[in-house]
């Protein structure tokens, strides 16, 4: 697992299997899951001044970040 905070397995971690199965097996998941994880990126990476940029935009990406959480959970506790 990376250092950046905030990764899904840590979220849900009761869900790490089932996150496991579903990106093999459903494609829908498997995008969502892998957008989650190009935002929570960019917003560690903003977060820690690697890759600096207004308050605004982390704040996009933030919202951005738990919109997808939200998905995420919704899809993870529908199945």
């Amino acid at each position: 697992m990376s250092n950046t905070p905030h990764e899904l397995a840590e979220e849900f971690p009761e869900h790490t299997g089932k996150m496991h199965d579903l990106c093999a097996s459903d494609a829908h998941f498997s995008k969502l899951f892998e957008e989650y994880h190009t935002v929570n990126r960019a917003v560690h990476t903003a977060e820690t001044d690697v890759k600096p940029t207004s308050d605004d935009h982390i704040s996009e990406l933030r919202k951005e970040r738990m919109r997808l959480k939200d998905q995420v959970h919704a899809y993870l506790t529908k199945k």
